[in-house]
């Protein structure tokens, strides 16, 4: 079965070709700035432990059109690697906001689409976007199936006490306001690959695992479900990021609001744009941040430290919220790449059971690795996340439910 996995952006398509039969990559790419005068297209084709890479700038004015790029890339010489669009079985999608309407997920279609369309107010940079892949893909494989899968879904199984916030009620009736948790894909494949490190039935796991990249949430999993996750309604809290705030006291939008005449949008932009690691030192990627570290920068020195304070926060609160912690996994581009970060993430913590091997952590492969000293009570894990393949299995294992469910 050939899977093509898509993850539309507002102006970028990111994209991946399995052949699952095989567990292969055939491919992968990516085109970005959708919509101006020239977009950037990258394509690999991955053959026989060989790669074919392509790289051309070319106008690709909406998402259709770069789903017809990326169909001749796919298919034409020198890099293609199918003959004809019928060959990919299924599309899955990824879309940020289900709502609290998809636990799973779900065929692209009818109803479906409406529920997505719906939940735009609650993610309107993400879902247009997710949408418009959606629709240009039916146009472009039409006897593919179209397969949604949702980054909200996975939080689905939090309990009211971790999703209602404590606001006027009708609030959460009249507008759905409540926590619905992000990153889910990834925190799904990794609690996965970490019960398949530990060799341990996930059912029977209790996990904290760390998303850390330019955004970044913690997520609390009790024997393979989320039971807590530190994002909200929206990706802004929980902790800091490249340029989000992260938690922050909510009076604070109100005093910038009646005092510095902040509006609405200004109050956007400062806290999703301007604030994290930005805000504080300027700076988004945390290598640079440690470079001016080591120059003695006292503001990336702040940055620092805030972050890796923001994170054990979360840690120590997931501690106690799930009493026992079988393991803590950290991925994406700084759980799994800065060592420095993971250490601060955990330092301090020796009184919960956590305890670092210093080695393990600085030398870390890039693969599936434990890096907590012999007597840590809780196994500390880095785990690389690959979300494109979550998707690709989810949408596998749905289509073969609905199979079996016709037979």
């Amino acid at each position: 079965m050939k899977i093509l996995v898509i993850n539309s952006g507002s102006s970028s398509i990111k994209y991946k070709l399995y052949a699952m039969d095989s567990g292969q990559t055939l491919a992968s790419g990516q085109i970005e700035r959708i919509g101006q005068a020239m977009s950037r297209v990258t394509h690999t084709a991955h053959r026989q432990g060989k790669d074919e890479n392509i790289e051309k700038d070319l106008p690709v004015p909406d998402h259709k059109n770069g789903l017809g790029v990326i169909m001749r890339l796919l298919s034409a010489p020198p890099a293609g690697v199918i003959d004809h669009p019928d060959e990919i079985d299924a599309v899955g999608h990824r879309v940020v906001h289900g709502g609290d309407r998809f636990q799973k997920p779900a065929l692209a279609k009818g109803e479906v689409l409406d529920d997505i369309r719906a939940a735009i107010p609650l993610a309107p940079l993400h879902n247009p976007a997710n949408l418009a892949g959606i629709e240009a893909a039916h146009e472009l494989f039409p006897n593919a199936a179209q397969v949604a899968v949702f980054d909200t879904a996975f939080h689905q199984t939090m309990p009211p006490r971790s999703y209602i916030y404590a606001l006027p009620y009708e609030l959460y009736e009249k507008y759905g306001i409540r926590r619905y948790g992000f990153h889910g894909i990834s925190h799904h494949y990794v609690s996965r690959a970490a019960a398949i490190f530990l060799n341990k039935p996930i059912d029977e796991l209790n996990l904290i695992t760390l998303h850390l990249g330019g955004g970044g949430s913690v997520c609390a999993i009790e024997k393979g479900r989320s039971v807590d996750t530190s994002m909200g309604m929206t990706p802004l809290s929980g902790t800091i990021m490249g340029t989000r705030c992260g938690d922050i006291d909510p009076g604070i939008a109100i005093f910038l609001g009646k005092q510095a005449g902040y509006s609405i949008d200004d109050l956007d932009t400062t806290l999703n744009k301007k604030s994290g690691l930005f805000g504080i030192c300027g700076a988004i990627d945390m290598r640079d941040i440690h470079a001016r570290c080591k120059q003695g920068d006292t503001r990336a020195q702040l940055a620092f430290e805030m972050y890796g304070q923001a994170v054990r926060k979360y840690i120590g609160a997931y501690v106690a919220e799930l009493g026992h912690v079988d393991a803590l996994v950290f991925t994406a581009g700084i759980g799994e790449h800065d060592a420095a970060t993971r250490w601060e993430s955990c330092r301090k913590l020796q009184a919960l059971g956590i305890v670092l091997d210093a080695q393990a952590n600085a030398t870390a492969p890039n693969a599936a690795c434990r890096i907590s000293a012999a007597d840590s009570k809780v196994d500390v894990l880095v785990v690389p996340t690959d979300e494109e393949f979550e998707i690709a299995r989810q949408t596998m294992e749905l289509l073969a439910t609905s199979q079996a469910s016709k037979a």
